[in-house]
């Protein structure tokens, strides 16, 4: 590669950032860092009625919590600023102005609901919807009378010549024919330009060597090349990565679940395990290793090794590899991990000493495959909090295991202490006293010490929970009727 790799990642500031728009951002990284090059940030605010300041806030942050960084942008400002495309516009119209004198674009007056029927016809008859060129051909004097009546019209792109030839970097040879097309349009009657010829515009004033984008983009990449070529300029290269289907093979969507980067950091999902996951759809490492660093990643990345099939979403295979980074969590960062979700849950830890908060922490971090899940586990070691699950409830009512609760309670109170170090010695006792072993001895106390069937390992969890809170709750479990 000769020249600088330069890339971009331009979101349109209109809701929160999609994982799908987040893989993007991802894979864009990953090449300018294999390559040493350049990552930009523009945002594509041209859709004035719904790009709004919360939203690029949002988006930026989201970028920094996954931890892709970059180079140029809103908030660091390069040489080729400014990054929003709103206050570019004077650049859009100068290039504009230049096509509209060599007549290779054209005013067109056609109104909305004239488009419409025109649109509505042409899907009538199987036919493919584009502009039917009406207003090519208007004379200065019909163009004069129309904007003296007070029309406003917008600027279409004289679509000429032969098939629009390109090469996509995931594809391969890619071919267009210019009669399926259509003359479309650069800026709009409200003065504000398309995204077309906006993103030709900034791509090669910012100098992007690559464009890497979803491949719902590649129908609109012959317009552009058209754009790039009658301005006399090259064009970067171009690479369509498939985008991400549901479980259902639709195109990933609210009806699959969450899909904004905030909404999984919300639910506690790791940066670092939502990167890997995301690299992972539509990308193999060469080691065919799945649990990977991005370092690592960026060492690896290549666009040869992007799939040209369309990867699946998997919530599972999510949560495998969030609870693989979060069992990596350890003391005091694994713990300030945690504790907003413990607050959210209504709790205080300042009558808590730090290092036991961080012994809770370690323990109840392998029962995890998100952070927020932590709220279930509270009442283990929160009075307030404790309650008896209705299948925990189910078990201590059972006659055979409260016979096994009665024997337990007397064991348990004339033990000194229960630590990790006498838990064994204490299990075998309750083994021999009880008779019961395995799942029959367990499960029951399990149930009534924890008020859940399933949990952290015992021997950890007692004695956090304490001999008298132990026997408190023993008595409560026996109490149920």
């Amino acid at each position: 590669m000769t020249s600088p790799v330069r890339v971009r990642f331009a979101p349109s500031p209109t809701g929160l950032l999609h994982i799908g728009n987040a893989r993007t951002a991802l894979f864009n990284y990953l090449f300018a860092k294999h390559h040493g090059g350049t990552f930009v940030l523009r945002i594509e605010d041209t859709d004035l009625d719904r790009s709004t300041d919360e939203s690029i806030h949002h988006i930026l942050n989201d970028l920094r919590w996954m931890g892709i960084p970059w180079d140029e942008g809103p908030d660091c400002e390069g040489p080729n600023g400014p990054y929003r495309q709103s206050q570019r516009l004077p650049l859009y119209r100068e290039h504009a102005d230049r096509l509209l004198q060599q007549d290779r674009v054209y005013k067109c007056f056609c109104s909305p609901e004239r488009l419409e029927a025109l649109r509505k016809q042409q899907l009538s008859k199987g036919k493919m919807p584009r502009y039917d060129g009406r207003c090519r051909s208007l004379s200065r004097e019909e163009i004069s009378t129309l904007e003296s009546a007070g029309q406003r019209p917008v600027l279409r792109f004289r679509v000429e010549g032969g098939p629009i030839l390109f090469e996509d970097l995931v594809h391969g040879k890619m071919s267009f024919a210019p009669e399926g097309i259509g003359d479309f349009i650069i800026f709009r009657s409200d003065g504000m330009v398309a995204y077309n010829f906006a993103c030709v515009i900034d791509d090669h004033f910012m100098h992007i060597s690559h464009v890497i984008r979803g491949e719902d983009h590649l129908s609109n990449t012959p317009r552009q090349v058209m754009v790039y070529r009658t301005l006399g300029w090259e064009p970067p290269a171009f690479a369509h990565h498939p985008l991400i289907l549901g479980p259902d093979h639709s195109p990933l969507s609210k009806r699959h679940g969450a899909t904004a980067v905030s909404q999984y950091r919300e639910e506690g999902f790791l940066p670092g395990a939502l990167l890997n996951y995301l690299v992972l759809l539509g990308w193999t490492s060469p080691s065919g290793e799945e649990v990977l660093s991005m370092e690592r990643v960026a060492e690896d990345f290549s666009l040869k090794g992007l799939s040209k099939s369309a990867p699946i979403h998997s919530r599972k295979k999510l949560e495998w590899l969030n609870s693989l980074y979060i069992r990596k969590e350890e003391g005091e960062a694994l713990l300030k991990r945690l504790l907003p979700y413990v607050e959210k849950a209504g709790l205080s830890t300042e009558h808590i000493d730090r290092p036991t908060l961080v012994r809770m922490a370690e323990i109840l971090k392998e029962n995890l495959v998100v952070l927020s899940l932590v709220g279930e586990y509270l009442g283990i070691f929160f009075d307030e909090k404790f309650s008896f699950e209705e299948a925990a409830r189910a078990i201590v009512m059972t006659p055979v295991h409260r016979e096994t609760l009665r024997s337990i309670l007397p064991i348990i109170e004339n033990t000194p202490e229960v630590t990790e170090d006498v838990w064994p010695s204490l299990h075998h006792y309750m083994e021999e006293k009880t008779g019961k072993k395995g799942k029959n001895l367990l499960q029951p106390f399990r149930a009534a010490v924890t008020g859940k069937t399933r949990g952290p390992e015992l021997a950890k969890t007692l004695p956090l929970i304490g001999k008298e809170r132990i026997i408190k709750r023993l008595k409560l479990a026996l109490e149920i009727s």
